[in-house]
C-alpha cells in the first residue's frame, strides 16, 4: 500500500486528523490526506488519499455526501450538537405538541439550494484561525452564509419524545448540525444533532470501509484490507475518462495538449486520462470542443506519468 485510496469507518471520539495520524503509524507512511472532515462525535466513512493520490484530494473532496443521524428537538446547544452546552430548552408540552408530519414538512423546506451559515464551533477558518478557536476565546465569529445544496432531508423514523432519525444527502460543505439547529428554530422549539454517521461519499460506501482495528490487523499480516483499499490506477473520479494512445501519452507526459475523441465533457470540464494499459496518467481540462462528434482538445493539468 503506497498510492491509492483507503476507506476508513471512523469511530466516535477521534477527529479526522487523529485518524490520519493513526493510519500513518499503522502503515508507516507519511503522505496521507483526507477528503472531508467528520466531527469527533460523528462516525462513518472517511476517505483517505495516500501517496500520489493526495494530489486528487481537491477533486474527491467535492463529492456529495450521504448521512444518517438523529435530531433532538426541544434543546439547543452552542455547538449545535450533543457535545455543547445547552443554551435554550423548550417547554415539554411544546415538544410534545409536534407531529411527525410537521417535522417532515419542515425538513422538506430545507431541500434545494440554500444559504447556510457555518456553526460558530467549526473548523472553518478566517485569516488562518478556526471558528471554534474564536468562539472559545469569546471573540465574534463571522456568520457569512455559504450556498449549499440539500438533495434530500427526510425522516426515517417516527417522532418520539422530540427525537427523530433522518437521512441527509447534500453537497460538500453542508453542516448537518447546522441543519439540525435550523430545523429546531423553524419548528419554534430549538434542536441539536444528537448522532451522525456518514454512509457515502460520491460512489464510495461505508460498507466497504475498514475500521482502524481491521486495518491494523491487515497491515500486521502484510496485506491490504480488502475492498477498503483502491489502488491508484483504479480510482474513480466524478468526471469523464479518456484513453490516450502512445503518441498522446508522450505529449501528456510533457504537459502538452492532445486532440481526443469520444469526449463526454464540455469546455472547462475535468477529464481523467489513462493510457492503453489502463494506467492513470493525468487529469486535464477540456479547452475546446470541435463540432458535435465528441472531439475536443484536452490540456493536462495534473500529470502523474
Amino acid at each position: 500500500m503506497k498510492d491509492g485510496l483507503l476507506l476508513i469507518d471512523k469511530e466516535a471520539g477521534f477527529t479526522s486528523h487523529d485518524v490520519v495520524q493513526k493510519v500513518r503509524r499503522i502503515l508507516k507512511q507519511k503522505k496521507i490526506g483526507h477528503c472531508g472532515t467528520l466531527d469527533p462525535d460523528a462516525t462513518g466513512l472517511l476517505l483517505l488519499t495516500l501517496g500520489t493520490a493526495t494530489r486528487l484530494t481537491r477533486f474527491l473532496i467535492r463529492a456529495p455526501k450521504v448521512y444518517e443521524g438523529l435530531i433532538q428537538l426541544g434543546v439547543a446547544t452552542d455547538t449545535y450538537d450533543a457535545s455543547g452546552q445547552v443554551v435554550a430548552q423548550a417547554p415539554a408540552e411544546a415538544v410534545a405538541a409536534l407531529t411527525g408530519d410537521q417535522v417532515a414538512a419542515a425538513m422538506k423546506a430545507f431541500e434545494g439550494e440554500i444559504e447556510q451559515k457555518p456553526p460558530p464551533y467549526s473548523a472553518k477558518k478566517v485569516n488562518g484561525v478556526k471558528f471554534y478557536e474564536l468562539a472559545r476565546r469569546g471573540e465574534e465569529v463571522p456568520d457569512e452564509p455559504k450556498e449549499v445544496t440539500v438533495f434530500e432531508l427526510t425522516p426515517v423514523s417516527d417522532l418520539e419524545e422530540g427525537r427523530i432519525r433522518f437521512r441527509l444527502a447534500c453537497s460538500s460543505g453542508t453542516y448537518a448540525r447546522g441543519l439540525a439547529h435550523d430545523l429546531g428554530a423553524a419548528l419554534g422549539v430549538g434542536g441539536h444533532l444528537a448522532e451522525l454517521r456518514r454512509t457515502r461519499i460520491g460512489t464510495f460506501a461505508v460498507e466497504s470501509a475498514a475500521t482502524l482495528a481491521r486495518l491494523d490487523e491487515a497491515a500486521t499480516a502484510g496485506h491490504p484490507p480488502g475492498e477498503a483499499w483502491i489502488p491508484f490506477d483504479q480510482i474513480p473520479l466524478p468526471f469523464g475518462e479518456v484513453t490516450a494512445d502512445p503518441q498522446q501519452e508522450h505529449r501528456i507526459s510533457h504537459g502538452q495538449t492532445v486532440l481526443v475523441r469520444e469526449l463526454a465533457g464540455e469546455e472547462g470540464d475535468w477529464v481523467k486520462l489513462v493510457n492503453r494499459r489502463r494506467e492513470f496518467i493525468a487529469v486535464g481540462t477540456v479547452v475546446e470542443r470541435i463540432g458535435n462528434a465528441g472531439v475536443g482538445i484536452v490540456q493536462p493539468k495534473v500529470v502523474f506519468r
